[in-house]
């Protein structure tokens, strides 16, 4: 008895090839640019293998998919929707790294070490040492909150929260994506706010001593002794950062979570 032919139909071949291609849209945006998983220091082929690899794990367990054409208008939409949203929940995790920038950057410029930079090799720029410590010390904290981690079952669930269409980001979420601006300055002054408090209070003293005393040569010694003890405040202030960045992070994690809601 001759085996039947199987027969595929031209819709069949569209909805094996979306299943898996919308998924990868949006995976695919989110290591783009998320930190750590999304830099320079991992390359190109790194990334793409590990947003394939995590393609081919999530769409078998996705079982709703809009059986449109990738090359009609209705899927050049849907992509377009799917790689804006693997983007926001990168971006919002990118502002997260982003205070302990900006308040190193303010401690460096108020304690004299604002022309010691050094290349950063995430974003390709130059800046201030204790930036860079701070950008560091991020990095390690995070990945000991497991935060990885985190950000890879969130990507996953928002498959089941945030379904595939042409319904995606809510112009109401792009504007609070906007007002994270402020809650990014506001969190890196409240990084830098201890150190630069404490040398305002050495820049005062040695403003009164020149009133004092004024034969003295304040800028000779004043200058040194600020960078030193603005060290001296950075280590001691090490220790309350720890708390601070885990209240950070998790206002992040909310935001995301407030991205993906079930509508």
């Amino acid at each position: 008895m001759p085996h039947a032919l199987m027969t595929l139909t031209s819709d069949q071949i569209i909805g094996w090839i979306a299943h898996y291609f919308w998924p990868f849209c949006r995976i695919g945006g989110f290591f783009l640019i998320v930190p750590i998983l999304g830099t320079r220091l991992v390359p190109s082929r790194v990334r793409l293998l590990l947003a394939l690899t995590l393609t081919l794990l999530v769409a078998p367990s996705i079982d709703v998919m809009p059986l449109v054409s990738p090359l009609s208008v209705e899927g050049i939409t849907i992509i377009a929707q799917q790689i804006l949203i693997g983007l926001v929940m990168g971006f919002m995790v990118q502002i997260l790294f982003q205070i302990c920038v900006i308040g190193g950057q303010m401690i460096a410029m108020q304690n004299g070490l604002g022309f010691s930079t050094l290349l950063d090799p995430v974003n390709g720029i130059n800046v201030a040492s204790i930036a860079q410590l701070y950008l560091m010390s991020s990095n390690l904290m995070f990945l000991a909150f497991n935060g990885h981690l985190w950000l890879i079952k969130t990507l996953c669930e928002s498959f089941y929260s945030l379904p595939i269409g042409t319904l995606g980001v809510a112009p109401d979420d792009l504007f609070a994506l906007v007002e994270m601006g402020s809650w990014l300055f506001a969190s890196g002054l409240l990084v830098a706010l201890p150190a630069v408090t404490a040398l305002l209070l050495v820049n005062i003293a040695f403003g009164v001593m020149s009133k004092v005393a004024p034969q003295m040569n304040i800028f000779s010694i004043g200058f040194p002794f600020t960078m030193v003890f603005g060290l001296v405040i950075i280590w001691i202030s090490m220790t309350s950062y720890l708390p601070q960045f885990e209240q950070f992070t998790d206002e992040t994690f909310g935001h995301i979570e407030a991205l993906i809601k079930r509508p």
